[in-house]
């Protein structure tokens, strides 16, 4: 029994290592640093949901899957910020994935995701 609470013990106190793979950045970090012209965001809900509205300058993955690296900058220390539909989506893990296959080393999550960004009142591009 007490290698069993051992475990659920340490199981429960891993969880939060893997949930946050990717650190968050903010609505209103990202909104600056699209102003600023300091990222790359890439859409990973879907093409036809990207075709309705995406965060302005956002990438659509699904259509660009194949060759991300020609949306990606040479900088492979440049802001990448890959989202999904909001806070219980992890779609975005895909994006984040390949970003840092390729070599890149500044990832982040927009976790609000385009739910949030919404909500947020914030402008999408169609």
């Amino acid at each position: 029994m007490k290698k069993i609470l051992t475990l659920l013990a340490a199981t429960f106190f891993a969880l939060p290592l893997f949930a946050g793979e990717f650190p968050d950045i903010s609505i209103v970090e990202l909104k600056k640093a699209i102003a600023d012209k300091k990222v790359t965001v890439v859409d990973v809900n879907g093409s036809d949901s990207y075709k309705q509205g995406h965060v302005p300058t956002a990438v659509d993955f699904q259509s660009n899957m194949k060759d991300l690296a020609s949306k990606l900058p040479a900088d492979k220390g440049a802001l990448i910020v890959a989202y999904c539909g909001g806070p219980s989506c992890n779609a975005y893990t895909k994006a984040a994935n390949a970003a840092v296959a390729l070599g890149y080393t500044n990832v982040k999550h927009l976790s609000a995701g385009i739910s949030g960004w919404m909500q947020a009142g914030e402008k999408t591009d169609k």
